[in-house]
């Protein structure tokens, strides 16, 4: 492990000389590749560099061991057994840092929330949602755009697709993919009941143009005029877009802009998602068979995550957590359950990694 770190230590030191000179600050797209290798390299760096200061810091310690005085031995003792604990936790963070890194990590992402069981209660709920996201969104500083919706009657949503755009989105919201399950009383039910509805969550890596290759002829696309619940939005142009992937069979629509080349290049920007989504799932097969199971039909017996209204508490599955600050998560605290589910999952790379 070590070695490797040395030759990244002086990959890092190289980087920061080529950013230091002036052709290279000449050349933007140059530097852009080397300030983001640079950027991904530094917590490697910043942290084998804490390593080693409490390295020393021990050494130092040590020779206080053969002090005369008992008091300053009996110090010196203390501190080691502190400072072997952070070297613990510093080797421990290495080792993470050091994990192979997924690709998509620093994409943005297309996050798309469906109702599932549950009628209008479960399209309310997909409301919730997608507020919780984006709220979640505007306290990381990531940019939200809607890119579909499908409103119902009463302000919930059928379907709702959103464009995130930030730093390590992917990296952040990867593990919110599957079945969010909502238990709580209805507004319209009068007898006080609990009722309990679902929600999908799916969370895709943004595809580039570069990472799906579409050929024109493989796409079927259709105009028409744009319709919305009680009339909203209602054109009276045909700028409502539906993009068929003839050998995929993925269909998409869009019709949220007035503009038809608009809504064509939103429409454009989810189907290059979603085949990246299907070329990915048939080069690691095991790996998509475990998130579809995960995401699932929007059964209510297929969940992830459990909102528990009544009680005021949210709970993750995965990983047992239960926490009664619904309020908070929903007002976009996510990273409440994001950085428990981020630490679990590193563990088990690790553990896997140490067995092989």
């Amino acid at each position: 492990m070590f070695a490797k770190i040395k030759e990244i230590e002086e990959r890092y030191g190289e980087l920061e000389g080529r950013l230091s000179s002036p052709e290279i600050v000449k050349d933007p797209k140059a530097y852009k590749r080397y300030a983001k290798e640079h950027s991904m390299l530094a917590p490697i760096v910043s942290t084998y560099r804490q390593y080693e200061s409490v390295q020393e810091e021990i050494e130092s310690n040590r020779s206080l061991l053969d002090d005369p005085d008992p008091e300053m031995r009996k110090l010196a003792r203390e501190e080691i057994e502190n400072l072997n604990s952070s070297l613990q936790k510093l080797q421990k963070d290495l080792k993470v840092l050091l994990l192979p890194k997924d690709p998509n990590d620093e994409k943005n992402i297309l996050l798309e929330i469906r109702a599932g069981t549950g009628g209008e209660e479960a399209a309310l709920f997909a409301g919730d949602l997608f507020r919780m996201y984006s709220r979640y969104a505007e306290l990381k500083g990531w940019k939200a755009e809607i890119l579909s919706q499908n409103v119902t009657g009463i302000g919930g949503f059928k379907e709702i697709i959103l464009l995130v755009e930030g730093q390590r989105v992917y990296s952040r919201l990867k593990y919110e993919s599957g079945v969010h399950r909502v238990q709580r009383v209805p507004e319209t039910e009068a007898q006080g009941r609990i009722h309990t509805s679902a929600v999908t969550v799916a969370v895709l890596p943004e595809a580039e143009e570069i990472d799906v290759d579409i050929n024109p002829d493989d796409l079927r696309i259709d105009v028409y005029r744009a319709s919305g619940h009680g009339g909203q939005h209602v054109n009276t142009t045909d700028s409502a877009v539906r993009i068929t992937h003839l050998p995929s069979s993925l269909v998409v629509t869009c019709q949220d802009e007035k503009s038809q080349h608009k809504n064509k290049v939103k429409a454009m920007k989810v189907l290059r998602s979603r085949l990246l989504d299907m070329q990915q799932a048939e080069q690691q097969s095991k790996i998509s068979e475990e998130r579809r199971n995960m995401v699932g039909s929007g059964d209510r017996s297929e969940r992830i995550r459990t909102y528990n209204f009544p009680q005021g508490r949210a709970t993750d599955h995965r990983i047992s957590l239960t926490l009664y600050k619904l309020e908070d998560i929903l007002q976009g605290e996510l990273d409440l359950i994001i950085d428990p589910l981020i630490t679990y999952f590193q563990t088990e790379v690790l553990k896997k990694s140490a067995v092989s």
